[in-house]
């Protein structure tokens, strides 16, 4: 097996080449008056970023020899929601972060007004592109039921309220937990199980894939919070310590450095257990330290 960097790298090619043809296809069909809100959402669609969930979209497609042109399209859409939410995450009213990946942040750019509506334009084109996925129309409910439910109030918007419900308090280590659950977490399960709803999957497997995707989604968020603490703000494209500026309970604040660190790696190999039932699942396994020892 190539070594994941490259792995990640390739994807990422694949999935930024798609996603550029998209904002082709809409700048094409729509009204030369709508630029602004086009320039606007191609901004920040264009920052860069790992592409992790469309990636985990298609490997777990891929891991289960499915549908490998529709996981791109879900994965895709899952990258239009995540993307919203980043816009939305750095407005003055949320995280007030002035950049994003190594540049300006959407609203710095293009004005607040127009960075929510970029926003509000991605999720909703998200569900454009899932209402057009080649897949039988069970199947297409199934995966637009799960991103609505994981993006929504019960997934990565719940987490999000209750982020800045919890602004200037101290949670306990349970309810930090389901923050990041809701906020992190869900996304990462909807790239997860909507890669397995492109393949065919026993009950099994989903539940293996559901508890993968559980820890996943807390690893990434342990550890973002331990780069907050000791990363590169030029590596990171991000000031560091907004954490801590904004008052909010982090794994660092809560455990501390050392503990956090030792969270971040039990986490990681209690994911890999899970994903024991799997032939051919080597990527996603190196995917665990990847974002384990991640420096961005």
């Amino acid at each position: 097996m190539k070594k994941i960097n490259e792995i990640i790298k390739t994807e990422k090619a694949k999935i930024d080449k798609k996603i550029a043809a998209k904002i082709d296809n809409y700048r094409a069909k729509s009204n030369s008056s709508l630029k602004n809100i086009i320039d606007s959402l191609e901004y920040s669609l264009k920052a860069g970023g790992k592409r992790i969930r469309p990636i985990l979209t298609v490997k777990v497609a891929e891991m289960l020899k499915g549908d490998l042109e529709t996981a791109y399209d879900l994965g895709i859409a899952l990258e239009f929601i995540h993307t919203y939410s980043l816009i939305h995450d750095d407005l003055p009213a949320m995280d007030d972060d002035d950049y994003r990946r190594g540049q300006l942040s959407n609203h710095k750019v293009f004005g607040e007004g127009m960075a929510i509506l970029a926003g509000d334009a991605l999720l909703t084109l998200a569900f454009e592109v899932l209402s057009d996925l080649n897949l039988p129309a069970e199947d297409k409910v199934k995966i637009i039921n799960l991103t609505a439910q994981m993006a929504g109030f019960r997934g990565m918007v719940g987490g999000q309220s209750l982020d800045l419900e919890f602004e200037d308090i101290r949670v306990d280590f349970d309810n930090l937990n389901n923050i990041h659950l809701l906020k992190t977490g869900a996304l990462f399960k909807a790239a997860i199980l909507g890669g397995a709803y492109c393949a065919q999957t026993t009950e099994k497997e989903m539940d293996a894939l559901e508890s993968y995707a559980t820890k996943l989604g807390l690893l990434f968020q342990i550890t973002d919070d331990i780069l907050d603490k000791t990363g590169d703000s030029e590596v990171l494209g991000k000031e560091v310590g907004s954490d801590e500026k904004s008052n909010k309970s982090t794994y660092v604040s809560l455990l501390g450095l050392k503990e956090a660190k030792s969270k971040a790696k039990e986490t990681a190999e209690s994911a890999k257990k899970e994903l024991e039932p799997f032939e051919n699942s080597q990527f996603l396994i190196k995917l665990i330290d990847f974002i384990l020892y991640r420096e961005s």
